[in-house]
């Protein structure tokens, strides 16, 4: 039997993926013709919503029609997860669910799924391109004359602040953390900022929301009770950043998402240079 250049005898051809990640990973590989079934949640590449049906979300699946799909390999994320992952057993089937937080964790997952497809050297050519870009970022936010204090917010009610890698992503991108001690919690509850006052003692420069799944609203948070005098707010600097583009552990955050805390941060960086600039100018005129 002759076999298609991507088909390699003894690989999973029959891929589910509960996740976005997993489904953009497959795509970049080239290897997106083993998906039979994604996330209803995924929206990159925007041509997954067009060709793969859609059998779950991020914390239910439909095990009747992910076993009807007959997957040789069920790819999901996280504690979260865990209970369609034990239905999915039960149901006879196999499966991988990844736990990753970090950046270099996300890099790592990619040459994982790589490997599982047969997909090595694409996967090593996919991760070296990220780290490059990443590298560019790295090189643009260090030439910047200010970083901000960066608060970001995953979500409101409760306030939860960023995940590990988007805590990594905002200072490869040139801010400052508010909250670094708090990345390292894998749990969004461990997260839970508890006391609201905590975040404008921690005076940040630039509030980033990226409420998971919802649009940021910039007005509820000039709202809160004693947050006024925080200098986000005092300037104006409420930004957003598409969950989409942050919130999934994969090629998104560490591309598009990545950029767009760049463009915030230096954005920011260069309001304040006119800022001091003209400050210094009208000292000098007095």
């Amino acid at each position: 039997m002759t076999l298609l250049p991507s088909r390699r005898p003894g690989f999973p051809e029959r891929i589910v993926c509960m996740t976005e990640e997993t489904t953009e990973t497959l795509y970049l590989l080239g290897e997106d013709w083993r998906i039979v079934g994604i996330s209803g949640f995924t929206v990159r590449p925007p041509q997954a919503r067009r060709e793969k049906p859609k059998v779950s979300t991020f914390t239910s699946a439909d095990i009747g029609a992910i076993a009807a799909l007959k997957p040789d390999l069920v790819l999901g994320f996280s504690d979260l997860q865990a209970g369609i992952a034990a239905d999915l057993i039960r149901a006879g089937l196999e499966l991988h669910i990844f736990n990753h937080r970090s950046v270099p964790e996300i890099l790592r997952t990619i040459r994982i799924i790589g490997g599982l497809v047969g997909a090595h050297e694409r996967a090593d050519a996919l991760v070296a391109e990220l780290e490059a870009g990443l590298d560019k970022i790295r090189e643009s936010a260090a030439l910047l004359e200010r970083h901000p204090r960066v608060y970001f917010e995953e979500w409101d009610e409760p306030q939860i602040s960023g995940i590990r890698w988007v805590s990594e992503l905002v200072e490869i991108a040139g801010g400052i953390e508010c909250f670094p001690e708090l990345r390292s919690a894998s749990l969004a509850r461990d997260r839970f900022i508890t006391d609201p006052l905590e975040v404008p003692r921690r005076n940040p420069d630039l509030i980033i929301g990226s409420w998971c799944g919802k649009e940021f609203k910039p007005d509820r948070v000039r709202r809160r009770p004693g947050w006024q005098d925080v200098p986000a707010i005092r300037d104006g600097e409420l930004h957003e950043v598409r969950s989409a583009l942050i919130l999934q552990p994969g090629p998104a955050a560490l591309t598009d998402g990545v950029r767009a805390l760049h463009a915030i941060i230096s954005g920011w960086a260069t309001r304040q240079g006119v800022k001091a600039r003209a400050r210094a100018g009208g000292a000098e005129g007095a």
